[in-house]
């Protein structure tokens, strides 16, 4: 009962996210406000505990979740053959460059707490 009550909540802030992009005209999606949202809500002990038991149950059932990507594929099969190199480098690359910036992210995060790589 707990993971419905915090997917009822990650939907309603999602929904918030979406009413907010479309009430302010921003250059965003909905559901990434709406994520923006949460982070802050998420100090709120009667919030984290439904959240993080939908999260579990999402992680605990996480390959489901690519059947329909696989259906897509094989569905589009002419598309994947035609088009199929180009999907794989830009998957290639956008898989570097988000690496790329976590990376730099985390080492401009770590170098505002003071922990460095010699220390």
């Amino acid at each position: 009962m707990n993971a419905l009550r915090g997917l009822a909540l990650l939907l309603l802030f999602q929904a918030a996210g979406e009413g907010l992009v479309h009430a302010l005209a921003l250059p965003f999606p909905g559901p990434v406000v709406g994520l923006v949202m949460v982070l802050p809500a998420l100090q709120w002990p009667p919030l984290r505990a439904p959240v993080q038991a939908v999260a579990e149950l999402l992680l605990g059932h996480l390959s489901l979740l690519f059947v329909p990507v696989g259906v897509g594929v094989i569905t589009h099969l002419a598309l994947v053959s035609q088009y199929g190199l180009r999907l794989l480098l830009a998957i290639v690359l956008s898989t570097w460059v988000g690496m790329a910036v976590t990376a730099l992210a985390l080492r401009a995060l770590l170098r505002g707490r003071g922990v460095g790589a010699g220390e």
